[in-house]
């Protein structure tokens, strides 16, 4: 009887320890994995310039913040920066400038102006450029439009995209310049600059200015919660910048309807628009593809003080997927703007069947040859509201460059909705095992006393 009373009770917690073991490994399972490799771009990469990147790296005073893994969130971003550095390809020309890293909270009239290289950008002696990022101590302001104005010249001119990285944890709060501006600014000048940003403070109006700075270049945002996440994005970001384009854009003439808008593969396009003209171009996107697109419209000529761009995506139907991050925000003076948008898990056969009424299938900008029906048909129209002052010729229209990449979809910033939903999941199996189990562990118990009462 004895040997019965010990033996049993390790059963149960086995059994237990199973369920709980496939339950977990089916929720595992259960949950969607997103994928977030760069697609490699159409047209020819520069075979001449390596691949250049400036990190931007936040050292204001709320870095000293401890809510990451219960880690500072200078610490975090420090140890992934040693690790990409660690990771970084021979070819790479890599350099770091920092923020708010010298002047202190007390001194706001310097600490406004406080950006500054910590590493040049070019080859990289990894053990000087994890030695200098080791001595980083949170300090001050966050001047973020002077930063990125500052990596811009570090970047300096060149024949190939060139990518900056904004690692921060709040908004700039020594405006002007307001970021946003700068990021139109720069992707105004046509200099083929994208800026990626990453959040490591997860607040609704931070969020709000660093998309507005990634989508006005062309770029990402990432909101950040792990030292992991941080680190994977960046070493993506890094292994992206691999893939650049050629200075010199491909010339394009858009069209004034879907059906007839040439199809564009990812690449960097020259056309010109007329004062207040719509001009449609076409981009095919498989499932599980994520298209960025950005538009910068050159004043070139005397125009009147209220303007605008925008850039709106579509489906072949006319329904409006999304629109670019300045629409609606009031502002009047938007010379340039950017877009996302992800496929949906598979393509909508009644959207391509109608682009494809009247269009070719193929396109051979950029020299590619794209098949229209292996994806979803997106058309990107580019609007603006430019008037030129009086005596001012209308033609040529404005000259507007358009740029369009087509990667592997990003996992969009963590939100209710996927929280909300991550969470029922994880509920209904908890519940179901918790059901099992109780049942299974009365069932035992009821076993457990009849045969004691027979013993």
């Amino acid at each position: 009887m004895m040997i019965i009373r010990r033996r049993w009770p390790a059963r149960p917690a086995a059994l237990l320890a199973a369920l709980l073991t496939v339950s977990f490994a089916v929720l595992g399972g259960g949950l969607p994995a997103h994928a977030d490799e760069p697609t490699a771009a159409a047209g020819t990469p520069s075979a001449t310039e390596a691949p250049k990147v400036d990190l931007i790296l936040d050292v204001s005073g709320s870095m000293a913040t401890t809510d990451i893994e219960g880690k500072s969130r200078i610490s975090v971003a420090q140890q992934s920066i040693d690790e990409v550095i660690d990771a970084l390809p021979p070819e790479a020309e890599f350099g770091i400038r920092t923020l708010g890293a010298t002047y202190p909270v007390s001194d706001k009239t310097d600490g406004c102006k406080d950006t500054k290289v910590l590493y040049p950008v070019g080859k990289t002696d990894k053990v000087e450029a994890k030695t200098a990022v080791a001595t980083l101590r949170p300090t001050g302001w966050t001047p973020i439009g002077l930063a990125l104005r500052g990596a811009a010249q570090d970047l300096g001119t060149g024949t190939a995209t060139r990518r900056v990285v904004l690692i921060t944890d709040g908004e700039d709060d020594c405006s002007p310049p307001d970021p946003c501006d700068v990021a139109r600014e720069l992707a105004a000048q046509g200099t083929h600059l994208v800026v990626d940003t990453l959040g490591l403070a997860h607040d609704d109006q931070v969020r709000q200015q660093l998309v507005c700075i990634a989508n006005a270049t062309g770029g990402t945002y990432t909101d950040v919660h792990t030292q992991a996440q941080l680190t994977q994005r960046v070493q993506q970001l890094v292994k992206q910048s691999d893939t650049t384009y050629q200075a010199t854009p491909a010339n394009i003439a858009g069209a004034d309807s879907c059906a007839s808008a040439p199809l564009l593969t990812p690449g960097v396009y020259a056309d010109r628009e007329k004062f207040s003209e719509h001009r449609v171009y076409r981009v095919s996107v498989k499932p599980g593809q994520e298209l960025r697109a950005s538009v910068s419209v050159t004043p070139d000529r005397a125009v009147a003080r209220d303007y605008g761009v925008l850039l709106q995506a579509s489906d072949a139907s006319g329904q409006e997927l999304v629109r670019g991050a300045d629409a609606g925000s009031g502002r009047t003076d938007v010379a340039s703007t950017g877009l996302r948008w992800s496929a949906a898990d598979s393509p909508s056969p009644t959207a391509s069947a109608t682009a494809l009424q009247g269009a070719t299938t193929s396109g051979t900008t950029s020299g590619t040859t794209t098949d229209a029906t292996a994806g979803q048909l997106v058309c990107l129209t580019v609007s603006n509201s430019f008037a030129g002052q009086p005596g001012v010729q209308t033609d040529p229209g404005l000259p507007l460059q358009l740029t369009v990449d087509v990667a592997a979809a990003s996992p969009a910033p963590a939100g209710p909705a996927l929280g909300l939903g991550r969470g029922w999941i994880m509920l209904l199996v908890l519940t179901g095992a918790g059901l099992v189990t109780g049942l299974l562990w009365g069932w035992i118990a009821r076993w457990r006393i009849a045969v004691w009462r027979e013993n």
